[in-house]
């Protein structure tokens, strides 16, 4: 049932991201700055994790999730270092999936051979 939740979940919000892209004018930056910053201010109104637990990896994978974890980070940093934390808290909680991101896309990009558009 797990893997369903997930499925059902990630696929809304994906569609609703795919929907302001058809339906309005915002740039496709734009919506994921909105995506990751929805994500922080539903974690810090503490509606998201409830959410997280329910859907899995549903809500963790994609972008929300991604702004989830940079409040989570900041928060527990400011806890534990004070006002330092605001800066330092959001690269510890993401650096390793921004690395393993970055890791993966340059060996894609020696397998496949991308080429500029012209």
């Amino acid at each position: 049932m797990e893997y369903l939740h997930a499925f059902w979940v990630g696929g809304l919000i994906c569609a609703l991201a795919q929907i302001l892209l058809d339906r309005t004018k915002l740039m496709p930056g734009r919506i994921m700055v909105l995506l990751v910053c929805s994500g922080a201010v539903l974690g810090a109104a503490q509606i998201y994790q409830p959410f997280q637990d329910f859907a899995g990896a549903g809500a963790s994978v994609p972008l929300l999730g991604f702004g989830n974890l940079l409040w989570k980070g900041v928060k527990e940093a400011v806890d534990q270092e004070g006002f330092i934390g605001i800066f330092l808290g959001g690269f510890k909680a993401s650096a390793v999936g921004i690395s393993a991101a970055l890791i993966f896309g340059y060996i894609a990009s020696l397998v496949f051979q991308p080429k500029m558009k012209k």
